[in-house]
This record gives C-alpha cells, sequence and structure tokens, in this order.
C-alpha cells in the first residue's frame, strides 16, 4: 500500500469525518476544483454545495453526513475557497457550475446523488436539478434563494431598513448621495471596480451588512465605517456575489420556478428559518407550490444561518430522512 494512503486510513480512524479523498481537479477554462470525499465511498452519494457565491466548503461541512451511510463529496465552487485560479471570475457562470458538478459526479462514478445546500447552494442544487433530474435521487435546501435580483433588493432595501435602521443609516453612508436611490446596483458597481479605494470599502460594508442579516441574533448591527479603508485582507464574497448578481445569477427570468415542473418525482425537503431576513419564508413557500414532491419543514426562533439555533440539526434529519425515505 502507499504511504499516502496508509495515512489517509489513520487519519480515518482516527476521525470518522477526516477525508476519505482530496485532489485539485482541472475542469474547463482553467479552472483547477478543490474536491473532497468523507464517509464511506460505498456509501450513499450526495454532494454539499456551498453558499456565497464565494464562500467554500468547511471542515463542519463533512459532519452533516452519517460518515456510515454516505459518500459525500464537497467542493469549493470555481473561484472560491482552495479552487483556483482563487477569485477568478472569468468562465464562471451558473452553466459552468452545473457542468462542474457533472464533471465531479462522473468521476466519482455516480449514476445519481443526493444534492445537498444552502443559500446560494440552494440556487446552485435547484438548476443542476432542473438540468439533470435524472442524476438526482433527492434535494435537501436550506435557505431558500431563487438566484433573483428581486431577492436580493428586497433584503438590503426592504427588510435591512425595517430591521436595522441604523445600520442601513451606516450602509448608504458609504455611497454618495446621488447613488443612494439604487444602492444595490451601486454597491455591485463599486466591489467590482478596479480602484483597492472603490471595491475596498464597498466590499467590506456590502459583507458586514449581509452578515447581520444573515443570524437571527448577530454580534453586531452597525458597520464599522472608520475601518472600512482598512488595508487588511478583503472578504471574498462580495466580488463573487456582485458578479452573480449584477447578471442575474445567468438565469432567466424566474428561471428556477418556471423550470420546477423538471423537479416532478424527485423528494425534496426544504429547511426554512422562521426569521429568515434574506431568504424569508415567502420564497420556500412559492418553491412548494410548483415542486410537488416537496416539504417545508420550519425552524422557529432561527434565521438565515446553519448555525442558528435548529437549523444544522433539522439539515441533518432532512439528509437523513431523505436516505431512509422516511419523510415527514
Amino acid at each position: 500500500m502507499a504511504p499516502d494512503a496508509d495515512a489517509a486510513r489513520s487519519a480515518k480512524r482516527a476521525d470518522p469525518f477526516a477525508p476519505l479523498t482530496s485532489e485539485m481537479l482541472a475542469v474547463a477554462d482553467g479552472h483547477e476544483l478543490y474536491v473532497e470525499s468523507v464517509g464511506r465511498s460505498d456509501g450513499i452519494p450526495a454532494v454539499y454545495l456551498h453558499g456565497g457565491p464565494g464562500s467554500g466548503c468547511q471542515p463542519d461541512h463533512r459532519r452533516l453526513f452519517d460518515p456510515e451511510r454516505f459518500c459525500a463529496v464537497l467542493f469549493d465552487q470555481r473561484g472560491c475557497g482552495r479552487s483556483r485560479p482563487k477569485g477568478g471570475r472569468e468562465a464562471n457562470t451558473l452553466p459552468h457550475l452545473i457542468a462542474d458538478l457533472e464533471a465531479i459526479r462522473e468521476k466519482f462514478g455516480f449514476e445519481r446523488w443526493m444534492v445537498v445546500g444552502g443559500s446560494w447552494g440552494a440556487t446552485l442544487a435547484l438548476a443542476y436539478a432542473e438540468a439533470h433530474p435524472e442524476r438526482v435521487s433527492g434535494i435537501v435546501l436550506r435557505a431558500t434563494f431563487l438566484g433573483t435580483r428581486a431577492e436580493v433588493e428586497a433584503g438590503f432595501t426592504v427588510r435591512l431598513p425595517q430591521f436595522y435602521p441604523a445600520l442601513n443609516e451606516d450602509f448608504l453612508s458609504v455611497l454618495p448621495p446621488e447613488e443612494r436611490k439604487r444602492p444595490v446596483e451601486a454597491y455591485w458597481r463599486r466591489i467590482l471596480d478596479a480602484d483597492p479605494a472603490v471595491h475596498g470599502p464597498a466590499a467590506r460594508a456590502w459583507h458586514d451588512t449581509e452578515r447581520t442579516l444573515s443570524e437571527h441574533k448577530p454580534a453586531r448591527t452597525r458597520i464599522d465605517v472608520a475601518s472600512l479603508n482598512s488595508t487588511g485582507p478583503l472578504p471574498a464574497t462580495p466580488f463573487m456575489e456582485a458578479h452573480y448578481f449584477s447578471n442575474d445569477s445567468f438565469m432567466t427570468p424566474d428561471q428556477l420556478l418556471q423550470n420546477a415542473g423538471r423537479l416532478a418525482g424527485i423528494h425534496g425537503i426544504i429547511i426554512q428559518g422562521r426569521y429568515d431576513l434574506l431568504c424569508p419564508p415567502e420564497i420556500s413557500q412559492a418553491l412548494a407550490k410548483v415542486w410537488p414532491g416537496s416539504e417545508i419543514r420550519v425552524v422557529e426562533e432561527a434565521g438565515h444561518s446553519l448555525y442558528d439555533p435548529g437549523v444544522r440539526d433539522a439539515v441533518m434529519r432532512a439528509i437523513a430522512d431523505l436516505a431512509s425515505g422516511t419523510p415527514r
């Protein structure tokens, strides 16, 4: 046995959530994806789709899957996390991500797999399942996001001032007065501007505001405006979000709802935080109305985050229920 295989097996015995495999997978257009698998090689096939767009898979995401039952694949999407080129937005669209998923599935030799994703990961999960329904055994969504400009604008221009009026004033203060009537588009333009003096403050302000909106009980509810011109590292997600959202997530209007009929025969469980300010219950309800094979499970006292109380456990139960064929 090769030494690296010995090391992997030893790590697996010590930690059941240690990766079975990990590699950089070359895909089209010069991109390389970080891909790992966890669990057992002959387990139930599943794939986890991280959010953002622009974040990456984390070690704790492995723990959503029972290692005695699943062979779960996690990967960093184009330009995200450990994938290369880091932050790369060229040849980075929703159709590219769907093609990458097929390349990963084929590499592992899975005929079908369970698709799990939250927020932007839910967008990608739905888009992939509608493009390749024959390859999907079941879907678990958290914080359903349909990838539309209207959803983003509602979060940042309606619910932000309703729930956090002082934070909204901070958010708008980053923009010159003439840009405050359409703040979301102004932020996207600034974040994608090549000048660090322009994109730096905008990226930090967007990131901090979005974090507050994503947590049911956020630790901070104001922007430290004085720190926005810091020379420190910039958050990654605002750049990929601005790239995708300013291009309508590279979808036609209401694409995911219009094509939901393609999900017929696929069972899905939708985990919904009651007080999610970014992906509110009305979005899950709209999806469930056009997807007969779906059910919504509401987590009370929770918002958008996977780590709000009860959300992570609900996702794990949903994954286990789908694998057992025992929806509620």
